[in-house]
């Protein structure tokens, strides 16, 4: 075997360069073409400025990496296994393979060093200034003079891919305005996406670009490696703003005949291009996977320095939860994610006193009653904050300058609001919320989505759930947004029928870590359910009855969710007057419901009861899943108009009388036929 030539750094960036392409041809899948261009900056970047500790992955201060352009994940995955995360040789050996560490795109909580999941691409850039905000936010909570406790950088290495996107741009002007000074994203300027040359489609000036967001920009190119460390240098020094370094690189640098190509991009270069590629770099054309000694010992240097640095920060931590105990035992419960002892005696119960209320007010309540108990509890809206109710009077708004503040103004920008919600919560420490209207959660899907994927303690407050949102007419009401997230696994969809249900909606969500939870809530009054014993147990299972007639089983079950809910409980007493007995089920969550016991589900819904009515103001698919073949659906499967939210309800045909006549023909087909329950 020949010796690698070139200097120690040469030779560091050429094991990045050469291990990112010997996984993707042994996978015969993935993205060689970036890892290759973007390993001298890489390199710079781990070795001379990120704080970080392989030894410990979830040291609260590290600072953050996030790969926005997941497909150049060998690049993340080389650099994670050569500075001594718990990443094998092995591990990179198993790139794109069942059951391995090193999956295509990197996946937050399965490999260590993997700060978020990325690959659609924009979603990381996002990702990243939810970062640059969570530190903001502790670093104002925490620290005191002579105990920084918070003090780390969020650098993100960002494509051109990720600059086209809608969501990248709406991120990078909100972070702009908030003057993230800690935030610095890398640009691999390559100019190359999968259909050629960027030219075919983005031609803009990136620099003035982000001049005009309110960002420090420079240039450097990406061979030159003190050129490299001097702008970084440069944006560590800057507070009052981000920071973007436009780094020129090449697509896969060193290929003879694929560099600077989109056939680099998506595919291996192929095995006799990669020998030739080694050639280039006078690299030994075996074994695969060769790493040299002292490049091993140059990266694991980072083991030691780590090790060292968080020592340094837990001494200083250790004096400082000495000095303010109190913040200190509240430190050491937002990292680790629990609630303060007693909080859930602050939940409000609303009483037929309070009269008919919107559950977007009455979420309201629940938060303003909350904000003094969870210190970490922290959010806003997409400009919608007096319409969601999402507003923490009191608590300042989250600023340029003024980072102490809890509330969050996004802007009219719900899929930067989803992508750094997200960042929030990978981040640690708090517990973050977004709120916006229903219909506009099609904007955010994709970062829901993610947030699902990553089981991120999010929440979602999304309002204006109905054709009941009236005049605005069919743009602004939601019909299939309802189903369409029940659609997403690991999401959990609550819509509460009243005060009370949304406030046990508000328990779950604060209690429930492992994926965010969406609250769906009205603009229009609905009356406070009474039965309050039965809401606290009922809503955390999903599903439960509400009211039920006397005596053995009923002739029919009428299911409901939100503002429908009591419109079924006053149907109901309507066919009483008709000998029928009607069971109500308030089904405030599909999802709850289907994690609880297959008896309890039974005693919800009685199998031998086939005679079942659901109402929802919303698509009827999926519906048949609680009601059977021989059920119906009290849905809406065309767009709406504009009108008042009663005429709406009752144009659509949601009414008593409508309902109770649809009911009364079901139970008397049953019955004449023999298949009714009761």
């Amino acid at each position: 075997m020949t010796a690698p030539v070139g200097t120690l750094n040469h030779q560091a960036i050429n094991t990045i360069r050469t291990l990112s392409m010997d996984a993707v041809q042994a996978a015969k899948s993935g993205h060689p073409g970036a890892p290759m261009g973007a390993a001298a900056m890489a390199y710079v970047l781990w070795t001379r400025h990120l704080q970080h500790n392989p030894a410990d992955p979830a040291w609260p201060n590290r600072d953050r990496f996030v790969l926005s352009p997941g497909h150049a994940s060998m690049l993340l995955y080389s650099l994670l296994h050569l500075t001594g995360y718990e990443l094998t040789l092995e591990e990179i050996k198993s790139f794109r393979q069942w059951g391995s560490k090193t999956p295509g795109h990197p996946e937050y909580g399965l490999t260590p060093g993997v700060e978020t999941t990325t690959g659609p691409l924009g979603s990381g850039v996002a990702n990243a200034v939810g970062m640059a905000i969570a530190e903001r936010m502790l670093a104002s909570r925490f620290n005191r003079p002579g105990h920084m406790v918070v003090d780390h950088r969020t650098y993100a290495l960002v494509s051109d891919g990720d600059l086209m996107e809608g969501i990248a741009s709406e991120a990078c002007s909100l972070a702009g305005t908030l003057g993230l000074g800690k935030l610095i994203f890398l640009y691999d300027d390559n100019q190359i996406s999968i259909e050629g040359s960027t030219d075919l489609a983005f031609q803009e000036n990136v620099g003035d670009r982000f001049r005009a967001y309110g960002w420090h920009v420079q240039r450097v190119d990406g061979e030159d490696l003190d050129g490299i460390d001097d702008a970084l240098s440069a944006a560590n020094a800057v507070e009052d703003e981000p920071s973007i370094i436009i780094v020129a690189t090449e697509i896969a640098h060193g290929s003879p005949n694929k560099a600077g190509t989109a056939g680099a991009h998506g595919s291996p270069l192929g095995e006799e291009e990669v020998r030739l590629t080694k050639e280039v770099f006078g690299w030994p054309a075996e074994p695969p996977f060769y790493v040299p000694e002292e490049v091993l010992a140059e990266f694991r240097v980072a083991l030691e320095q780590g090790s060292a640095r968080q020592s340094a920060w837990q001494a200083g931590m250790d004096a400082y939860q000495e000095a303010y105990p109190e913040d200190g035992a509240e430190w050491r419960r937002g990292v680790a994610g629990t609630l303060p002892d007693g909080w859930e005696a602050y939940l409000p119960a609303f009483s037929d006193d309070d009269g008919s209320m919107a559950t977007r007010a009455a979420s309201g309540k629940v938060l303003g009653a909350l904000a003094p108990i969870i210190p970490n509890l922290v959010g806003g809206s997409a400009d919608l904050a007096p319409s969601n109710n999402t507003y923490l009077s009191g608590y300042g708004d989250f600023a340029k300058g003024n980072w102490e503040g809890r509330n969050l103004h996004f802007g009219v920008r719900e899929h930067a609001m989803g992508g750094v919600l997200n960042g929030i919560s990978v981040h640690g420490g708090l517990i973050p919320y977004g709120g916006t209207f229903l219909a506009f959660s099609d904007w955010m899907r994709g970062s829901i989505r993610l947030g699902a994927i990553m089981g991120c303690h999010s929440i979602y407050v999304f309002t204006h759930d109905s054709i009941g949102v009236g005049e605005d007419g069919p743009t602004h009401q939601p019909i299939e947004q309802l189903m369409a997230l029940r659609a997403i696994p690991d999401l959990t969809v609550i819509r509460p029928a009243d005060s009370n249900e949304t406030s046990a909606a508000w328990k779950i969500a604060l209690e429930r870590r492992n994926g965010p939870t969406l609250l769906v809530l009205t603009r229009q009054g609905v009356p406070v359910i009474s039965v309050q014993e039965r809401v606290q147990d009922g809503v955390p299972r999903g599903a439960y009855i509400l009211d039920d007639p006397p005596g053995g089983l009923p002739d029919l079950i009428l299911i409901a969710t939100g503002s429908e809910v009591s419109l079924v409980r006053e149907t109901a007493t309507a066919l009483a007057e008709k000998n029928i007995a009607a069971r109500v089920v308030s089904m405030p969550s599909w999802e709850l419901f289907a994690e609880q016991p297959q008896s309890y589900r039974d005693e919800v819904l009685p199998p031998q009861v086939t005679a079942r009515i659901a109402v929802e103001a919303g698509t009827s698919l999926g519906w048949e899943r609680y009601v059977g073949t021989a059920g119906e659906v009290v849905g809406i499967d065309r767009y709406g108009a504009s009108a008042p939210g009663n005429v709406m309800m009752e144009r659509y045909g949601f009414t008593v009388e409508a309902i109770t006549r649809q009911a009364a023909s079901l139970v008397e087909r049953m019955r004449a036929d023999g298949s009714a329950g009761g």
